[in-house]
């Protein structure tokens, strides 16, 4: 199995929905930070990926068909030079709504990896504080200015190094149809899937990794 999508997103721009999209479209598995919550092995990957130790990308995507959100998008470049033949998919979000939903959910959690007691949770919240929060920010996603500029120069970056052909730029919120167009598949009969809003994540428990 190999990569054939690779999602370049930052976190926090559909990618979840975009997730589960891909995978009833029969692009899945598709890699995604939940699968480095759900499977511990995942983790010392994208621990070496953070201190610049980058992995075997075949050996970390050895059971997926794609990736998605973080840590995956810290890599964009790396893995979209790794498998050539895949497809990039950059999904947009306003910035400022981005910026109030990164507030609203991970960045919190991320946090707050640091009151928490030596286990997997505090690892995985410092890897993600390693590859988002200082590589990928500075240091400074909250400062709102700041984070959305990063937001917007992340994106025509993407735009500069992906040919026009091997890359789409949509919203989710459009649907099926421009993401099925780009993937030459059928537009299915169901409703393209909408979760992990704000809320759903507001909602879920944060310590659904053992401490």
């Amino acid at each position: 199995m190999a990569i054939e999508i690779v999602g370049a997103a930052l976190g926090r721009t559909g990618t979840n929905s975009l997730k589960l999209a891909l995978e009833h479209l029969d692009f899945g598995p598709c890699h995604h930070m939940f699968e480095v919550r759900d499977h511990p092995e995942q983790l010392p990957y994208w621990q070496a990926a953070a201190r610049g130790e980058l992995p075997d990308w075949d050996e970390v995507f050895a059971n997926y068909r794609a990736c998605v959100d973080w840590p995956s998008a810290r890599f964009w470049r790396e893995i979209a030079a790794h498998y050539p033949d895949a497809k990039v998919l950059l999904t947009r979000r306003d910035p400022d709504q981005w910026f109030d939903s990164v507030h609203a959910t991970i960045y919190p959690v991320i946090m707050s990896g640091e009151e928490r007691e030596p286990g997997r949770f505090r690892d995985t919240m410092e890897m993600a504080a390693e590859i988002i929060i200082k590589q990928t920010f500075g240091g400074r996603l909250d400062d709102r200015d700041h984070a959305i500029a990063v937001f917007r120069a992340y994106e025509e970056e993407v735009r500069r190094t992906i040919v026009p052909e091997r890359l789409l730029a949509y919203d989710v919120s459009q649907g099926w149809e421009p993401l099925c167009a780009f993937l030459e598949v059928p537009v299915p009969d169901t409703p393209f899937p909408r979760t992990n809003t704000s809320k759903e994540f507001r909602e879920k428990r944060p310590d659904l990794f053992e401490a």
